[in-house]
């Protein structure tokens, strides 16, 4: 890679405009970043050759020198790419943007600890349906637990909301961590970022900020309602430092049934069909959902067929028509046969004549297919 020209680099071609070079510069970033290859030194001087590169071909004056005399050209600019610092604040926002959450934080100010919430304010609660109640909705009542600030110290956690300088990041509310050759920060795990922390635990809240109380709350639960929805409840989440209170959101855990398998919006069952029925053809009664359906087996009705009933199935949630109604066909046959049983068989095979030895024709065609396999 050391030899290879910057726009070689980036895997660009020449004429590549800044967006596609800095899209360009963000890909190779993070393939070759240290963190994603710890202790690969090859990586780790792919990853200075792409700063490199990136930082002369997003400065106009750079780049124009580099086309025509390339990195020798930029030798007399003071060092060439390095030396821009444009470059390098551009670069810093970029990893900002990239590595969120981990690092690139120190350009944040910091909140005012008596500001911040220490938890969130919507929440969330799991509820089991049975699959009847899923499918033509119900009522429920919800008893849950919330979280509300503490009084006393005003959501701090600290004995009379009285703070002081956090001893991990010694006020800064950043902690600092290198890799390689690069200096990371992230918001420090003991005052979340503001600096401060509890001189003394709250009594009431035993430092945590919030004290813990019981709600409850009675929901609609809609017809159609599947595993892993969601519903809002407005107004019933936690309650924060200024009063203001999230949402409660439901979600929907439902129960398989014994006999109907659901598909989104539509249901199936599998209805046993004796061998007989289904030769001669047949005419079942079959449960469904909303209560019985009349199945007309045709003759000759084969194993596994399937038979729709559209518009029996589930309502949609959001209002969309309902979904459909399949009962599949499962054939038995009998295990053991009297000799009467074999005999009318028998007779029955016969009366069909050639067309029940179908097989035999098929058979002799491959056995002359094989013969030929070895002349």
């Amino acid at each position: 890679m050391q030899d290879l020209s910057y726009y070689e680099i980036l895997e660009i071609s020449k004429n590549a405009d800044k967006t596609t070079i800095k899209k360009a510069y963000r890909t190779m970033a993070k393939k070759y970043h240290p963190d994603k290859n710890p202790g690969d030194e090859e990586a780790e001087h792919n990853f200075k050759l792409c700063n490199e590169a990136y930082q002369c071909l997003s400065n106009e004056s750079q780049k124009s020198v580099y086309d025509r005399y390339g990195k020798e050209g930029l030798q007399g600019m003071g060092g060439g790419a390095r030396s821009s610092s444009s470059g390098f604040d551009d670069l810093g926002s970029m990893f900002e943007e990239m590595f969120s959450g981990f690092g690139g934080g120190g350009r944040g100010r910091r909140q005012n600890p008596t500001d911040m919430e220490k938890y969130s304010l919507d929440m969330n609660v799991d509820m089991y349906l049975s699959f009847n109640e899923a499918i033509f909705g119900c009522e429920k009542d919800i008893e849950f637990s919330y979280k509300n600030t503490c009084k006393p110290c005003s959501g701090t956690g600290a004995k009379n909301g009285k703070l002081s300088t956090c001893k991990q990041c010694k006020g800064q509310g950043q902690v600092f961590m290198k890799q390689g050759f690069m200096t990371f920060s992230q918001t420090c795990p003991v005052c979340q970022g503001t600096g401060s922390a509890p001189a003394q635990a709250c009594d009431s809240c035993h430092g945590e900020g919030y004290t813990e109380e019981r709600g409850n709350v009675t929901i609609k639960v809609p017809k159609g309602i599947d595993d892993g929805n969601r519903l809002r409840v407005s107004g019933k989440g936690n309650i924060g430092k200024r009063g203001s209170r999230g949402d409660l959101y439901v979600t929907f855990s439902v129960k398989a049934d014994k006999h109907f398998i659901r598909e989104g919006n539509d249901v199936y069952i599998e209805i046993p069909v004796f061998f007989t029925q289904a030769v001669t053809g047949d005419i079942l009664t079959i449960p469904s959902i909303r209560g019985e359906l009349e199945l007309k087996l045709k003759v000759g009705t084969r194993d596994k067929e399937q038979f729709t009933f559209r518009g029996e199935g589930i309502d949609d949630v959001h209002g969309h028509g309902k979904g459909d109604f399949i009962a599949q066909v499962n054939i038995t046959y009998p295990t053991k046969l009297n000799d009467e049983q074999t005999e009318l068989i028998s007779k029955l095979q016969e009366s069909f004549g050639i067309e029940s030895k179908v097989h035999e024709n098929d058979l002799d065609s491959t056995l002359d297919k094989m013969k030929n396999w070895f002349k």
